[in-house]
C-alpha cells in the first residue's frame, strides 16, 4: 500500500472523528495514531528507542 493511501485513510479517520466525536475525539485519534506509527517504525527497526532518550550534545558526536 503506497504512503499516498495511508495518509488518506488516516486522513478520513480523522475526519470522521472530528465530525462524530467532536474535537476531543479528533485529539484522541490523532494522539494514538501517532504511537502508532512509532511503535511500527520501532518495531520495522527503522528508529531507535535511545533516540528519544539521548540529549542533544549526544547526537552531534
Amino acid at each position: 500500500m503506497s504512503m499516498a493511501v495511508i495518509g488518506m485513510i488516516a486522513g478520513m479517520a480523522l475526519g470522521f472523528a472530528g465530525y462524530f466525536g467532536g474535537f476531543g475525539a479528533f485529539l484522541l485519534v490523532a494522539a494514538l495514531g501517532a504511537v502508532g506509527f512509532v511503535v511500527g517504525r520501532l518495531l520495522e527497526g527503522d528508529m531507535d528507542l535511545g533516540d528519544f532518550f539521548r540529549s542533544r550534545d549526544d547526537r552531534r558526536r
